[in-house]
C-alpha cells in the first residue's frame, strides 16, 4: 500500500497505534517496558507522531503482542503489505473499525445509535 492509501481511508499507522495505547489504558513507558525495551517509549511517540512512518516489521510485531491486536493489520497500516482484497459490497471476513477497543456494552450501544442517526443524517434525498 503506499503511505497515501491508509491516510485517504481516514486510517494511519501512528494514530491507530496512539489510539490503541489510549485504550488499552497504557503509557508511552508502560508499553516500553512490556515488550522488553524493544520497543522505547520515545521511539513509539515518534511512530503516534507520524514522524517515523514505517517502523520495523520486529517493531510492529512487539507492539501487536503488548496491544493484543492483528500484527497483518499493522503492517498493511505500515505500507509492508497490500491490505486484503475484499469484494465492496461483501460484509464477510470484514472487521470493525472499532472492534479491537474494548468498547463497553453501553459504549456499543451509543456507538450503534450514534451510526443509526448518520445515516438517518446521510441518507439520499428523494
Amino acid at each position: 500500500m503506499a503511505k497515501g492509501d491508509a491516510e485517504t481511508a481516514g486510517v494511519n499507522l501512528g494514530s491507530y497505534l496512539s489510539s490503541i495505547r489510549a485504550d488499552r489504558g497504557l503509557t508511552l513507558r508502560e508499553v516500553e517496558a512490556s515488550t522488553g525495551n524493544e520497543v522505547s517509549n520515545a521511539y513509539l511517540s515518534q511512530i503516534e507522531r507520524g514522524v517515523i512512518a514505517k517502523p520495523s516489521a520486529r517493531v510492529l510485531g512487539a507492539l501487536a503482542e503488548v496491544y493484543r491486536i492483528d500484527n497483518v493489520h499493522l503492517l498493511e497500516l505500515a505500507g509492508y503489505v497490500s491490505p486484503a482484497r475484499r469484494e465492496p459490497l461483501s460484509r464477510r471476513g470484514r472487521t470493525s473499525a472499532l472492534a479491537e477497543h474494548n468498547l463497553t456494552p453501553e459504549e456499543e450501544v451509543a456507538m450503534l445509535e450514534y451510526l443509526r442517526w448518520y445515516r438517518h443524517q446521510n441518507r439520499p434525498k428523494r
